[in-house]
């Protein structure tokens, strides 16, 4: 199933998430549902808060990012091969040389900034499966696990941009919050009427 991707401005992307259990109800289908809404909205990650869930779940497949041409070979199979479900993750640790990206996020549609991050982390989570394990990635990998995992935390991608850019990104922003936004996939947006 396709799930509506919340918007800008809805109180449940500010929240820290809570942990859950392998008894969390319908778990198999939510996080079968959460790679469809993915892949229908052609993003590479999505967190339950962005679905309207505050739990600390959210899903990666950075296969898109393979055909890109600023990556080398080995780094290219790594993209290409990384699909993965992360339950009740905690980033253990962030390290190496603040680096440059433009970001996206399905929650906040046509708006796209360059954000820095470190190369590489160190993180904890269990899988699907509720297998605990502990891993470490750099490059976009690693850049795709923490924005993700920030919105687990309750921090957007627009939180860590320049105090300027953000004051021009207000009328954007408000235009998402209203539903005048017009992404080619489903969304709920916060104060459209009728929402």
């Amino acid at each position: 199933m396709i799930l509506p991707i919340v918007g800008y401005g809805d109180p449940v992307l500010r929240k820290v998430s809570e942990a859950i259990s392998p008894e969390y109800p319908q778990l198999k289908a939510l996080i079968a549902d959460m790679y469809n809404t993915m892949y229908n909205a052609y993003g590479v990650g999505l967190a339950a808060p962005q679905i309207g869930l505050a739990i600390r779940l959210f899903v990666i497949d950075t296969e898109p990012f393979a055909d890109g041409d600023v990556i080398d070979s080995a780094e290219r199979e790594q993209l290409k091969g990384f699909k993965k479900t992360f339950i009740n993750a905690v980033l253990l640790n962030e390290e190496g040389e603040e680096w440059g990206f433009n970001e996206g996020c399905l929650s906040i549609p046509d708006v796209r900034e360059d954000v820095y991050r470190k190369e590489r982390i160190t993180i904890e989570y269990y899988d699907e499966n509720f297998v605990k394990k502990t891993e470490v990635y750099d490059g976009l990998i690693a850049r795709v696990i923490q924005h993700e995992y920030d919105h687990i935390e309750g921090i957007l991608f627009t939180d860590k941009i320049a105090m300027l850019k953000r004051t021009l990104l207000k009328k954007k922003l408000q235009n998402i919050m209203d539903g005048k936004a017009r992404p080619d996939y489903r969304m709920r947006f916060y104060n459209k009427k009728g929402r």
